[in-house]
């Protein structure tokens, strides 16, 4: 009986942790003029509140990947190139996400509810 009641707990844990696994956004800037976030293959343009991974891939050493919202201010740099990964507590509100050398074109936006 004590096996049993243990299985159950050690399944319910199990389940609840893939449950809460932390969404991955994956953003990218580079190599050319473009900028772009998405989660899986969708651009990000809706959200819900709470902690989302983001990986950013740089591909050029002329941009950069800037995140700004609420609470939220993070940036690669202009001149480095490579992968960053972020954990992000997102909160209700309008994030956008730029280059800061090119954004008046490179540039992108999402809502959090």
């Amino acid at each position: 009986m004590r096996f049993v009641a243990l299985a159950a707990i050690v399944a319910a844990l199990t389940a609840s942790s893939a449950l809460a696994a932390t969404p991955t956004l994956n953003g990218t800037v580079g190599p050319g003029f473009t900028i772009t976030l998405k989660q899986g293959s969708a651009k990000v343009s809706k959200l819900k509140a709470g902690s989302y991974k983001f990986v950013i891939s740089d591909k050029s050493s002329i941009h950069n990947f800037h995140l700004k919202g609420p609470g939220i201010d993070k940036k690669t740099s202009v001149g480095g190139t490579g992968t960053t990964t972020w954990t992000v507590k997102l909160k209700a509100g309008k994030y956008t996400y730029v280059c800061d050398p090119h954004a008046s074109f490179m540039k992108g936006s999402f809502t959090v509810s």
